[in-house]
């Protein structure tokens, strides 16, 4: 069964517009809502005073149309009367000040107060729903984010580092606390790294994200074994927030779950623009799909314009539609939209859902009932296939948090980076996993490994054998420059992987804005009209056995490598010393498909997605139109077009703008 619904606040509306409303979900084929995931107010009006015959009455209201219920739990936003009773509960800023009221996510999530009144709401919430026909799983509060820095955060993160490491000394050691006579003599001297200390131990940062991180994975978890203990026939889940949020290990957050939910807001006043990029929403679905290399859902699906204090630009006609099957090319087992109906009042009086303010079903709403008609015929033809990439990109979040504390170059970024890196080989219709350096990579034929840093000794082995084994890998600057405890090693440089890519990295230089290094490539396959720059940083290699692949042409280390390949083992080793814009990747890319030997799908032009997912040996192909043109592909063989049931078609096929097929080989 495929889960197509809608996130829904009965809470917020009339009850008797609710049978209205459950009507109109039912003839847009809707078959899942979610609820209360912000009702704690409504749920418990007062401390100890539990209410849940109203969300009782919306279930059956829901149950009478044949629509099922994901619970959420309530932590996401705790009522007035906890917050203003207990104020130690509040989450501390980096600078050291409280949050205030008035907002949602205020809380501490280590703060053993707020926990119990946690474990009390969600302990009377799954002892009620337990056995409930309708409701089928839970999802654990709502985009789990922010570092806290109180006190009890303090003393939380001492013990923490006490459990990591065998004593002080180890401590002391790691993080060279003997720089500016930082050495600590005893546990409760360790601080935060709050921004009035200014620039912090490298060591003490990476250590404080990572607890920080494993703050929210153990409250979360607090959650789900009172649920698992309770309602042991549901799945929970927890609605992550994609690739670009960086302030958890999404990894560490996604391993407990039955399976991962994301929130997919291509256009919303965070990023004002008239164009999506439709790689971006790609690897944030790759991502989710990668964190337990399984399928996935969306919980929140973008249903029509965006904003908080602004309004974002509303999505175009078809947009909606095109968006949704995306997220389900890439591996979405559901998809619900947020939300229902646009808020008349509160913070998101301007993020828009599937219906306006006045209720009425218009544009938008007309739009994903097609789409509702659509999945009744085919939803279950998709529902459980698989993506079956030969291509994976390594997350690393020690890295990215060490990015965090020192960016190298202010023109670095490290998720833009790794989007760089991605855009070029979405462009060539591949399927990509985006899973952790840990992971055993044996079924992949190709690994970009973006920015490695933090290089612990056994992800180092895990990326040798991969390469011996037969594998090609890519890896890009700053690769293998830490250890675990974000020191620099003091080994030639790409450290514990030199022998792997056949290179020391002679020397690097850290370039100013608007300074470019053109490049010259050595293999004839890259040559091209417009060899690509290199920008932001560029390292010196020296090669230890590997071919030249591109030189630098410019400044001192004009003629010197820049890029090279290795032969290791049974396979083969790329080392891209330096970052680039969009040309560089575009130019490697060909030529690295071709080195692993992956296949490609259908050749598109630029603009139009073409994805895949198996159910057995049976192909999925699913084309998306992301421009406003009528677009032309050529089918490498013969199809049916599932959405119309009807049609077979091959050859050179007319895609309609912002269009979708999904299309079964024949």
């Amino acid at each position: 069964m495929f889960h197509f619904g809608v996130d829904y606040y009965p809470e917020q509306w009339p009850e008797e517009r609710w049978g209205e409303d459950a009507r109109l979900m039912a003839e847009a084929g809707f078959n899942v809502v979610r609820l209360a995931e912000f009702a704690w107010a409504k749920l418990e009006p007062s401390e100890g005073d539990f209410n849940f015959d109203w969300l009782d009455r919306a279930l059956s209201v829901m149950s009478e149309r044949g629509i099922q219920a994901i619970l959420g739990t309530p932590s996401g936003s705790p009522p007035a009367w906890l917050m203003t009773r207990y104020p130690e509960v509040f989450r501390m800023r980096a600078d050291g000040r409280y949050l205030t009221f008035g907002n949602r996510r205020e809380y501490c999530p280590n703060n053993p107060l707020y926990r119990e009144y946690v474990r009390r709401i969600v302990t009377c919430m799954a002892e009620r729903y337990a056995g409930h026909p309708s409701v089928i799983g839970w999802q654990i509060d709502n985009e789990f984010g922010d570092r806290c820095y109180c006190p009890v955060c303090t003393s939380a993160f001492q013990d923490w580092l006490c459990k990591r490491y065998i004593s002080l000394d180890e401590l002391n050691q790691k993080w060279g606390t003997v720089f500016w006579s930082h050495t600590y003599s005893d546990w409760s001297q360790i601080p935060v790294p709050l921004t009035t200390s200014n620039a912090p131990n490298p060591g003490l940062a990476l250590d404080f994200s990572r607890f920080a991180s494993d703050s929210y994975v153990d409250f979360q978890q607090a959650q789900i074994d009172i649920l698992r203990h309770l309602c042991p026939k549901h799945f929970i889940t927890h609605n992550l927030m994609g690739f670009q949020y960086d302030q958890l290990d999404y990894f560490d957050l996604a391993r407990p779950l039955d399976f991962v939910a994301w929130d997919n807001y291509p256009r919303n006043q965070w990023s004002f623009h008239a164009d999506v990029d439709s790689s971006g929403l790609a690897l944030a679905a790759d991502t989710m799909r990668g964190l337990k290399r399984q399928n996935f859902w969306v919980m929140e699906q973008q249903a029509g314009a965006g904003g908080w204090e602004s309004l974002a630009v509303s999505p175009r006609p078809g947009e909606l539609r095109l968006w949704a099957y995306q997220a389900i090319a890439h591996g979405a087992d559901g998809v619900l939209f947020f939300r229902w109906r646009t808020a008349r009042y509160g913070t998101e009086q301007n993020w828009h859902g599937l219906l306006d303010y006045n209720a009425n079903p218009g544009r938008r709403y007309q739009e994903i009932k097609k789409m509702g008609a659509e999945l009744h015929k085919v939803g279950d033809r998709i529902a459980t296939s698989k993506v079956k990439p030969s291509i994976a990109m390594l997350l690393s979040y020690p890295s990215r948090f060490a990015f965090q504390v020192q960016a190298i170059n202010p023109q670095f970024n490290y998720s833009a980076h790794f989007h760089q890196f991605y855009k070029a080989l979405h462009r060539h219709g591949v399927a990509i996993d985006v899973v952790e350096p840990e992971t055993d990579l044996t079924a992949y034929k190709l690994v970009i490994a973006p920015a490695l840093t933090v290089m612990p000794e056994r992800v180092a082995d895990n990326l040798r054998k991969y390469v011996k084994l037969g594998g090609v890998l890519v890896a890009t600057p700053r690769t293998g420059i830490k250890d675990e405890a974000n020191a620099v090693v003091d080994l030639p440089l790409p450290g514990l992987l030199s022998d792997v890519f056949g290179i020391v990295v002679e020397e690097y230089d850290s370039l100013p804005p608007g300074v470019e290094q053109v490049l010259e490539f050595s293999l004839s396959e890259l040559s091209v009209t417009n060899p690509p720059s290199a920008s932001i940083l560029c390292e010196i290699l020296m090669p230890r056995g590997s071919e030249v692949i591109a030189r630098y042409t410019r400044d001192y280390y004009a003629s010197k490598p820049a890029i090279t390949l290795n032969h290791f083992g049974n396979g083969q080793a790329v080392y891209v010393g330096t970052v680039g814009a969009s040309p560089l990747y575009d130019t490697l890319a060909g030529w690295l498909l071709g080195v692993a030997g992956v296949r490609r799908l259908v050749a598109a032009p630029s603009g139009v997605e073409v994805a895949e997912r198996w159910q057995g040996d049976r192909s999925l192909l699913f084309v998306l139109n992301h421009t406003e043109h009528v677009q032309e592909i050529t089918l490498n063989g013969l199809y049916t077009n599932l959405l119309n049931g009807k049609d077979t078609i091959e050859g050179t096929i007319v895609v309609s703008p912002r269009n979708v097929l999904v299309l079964e080989k024949a």
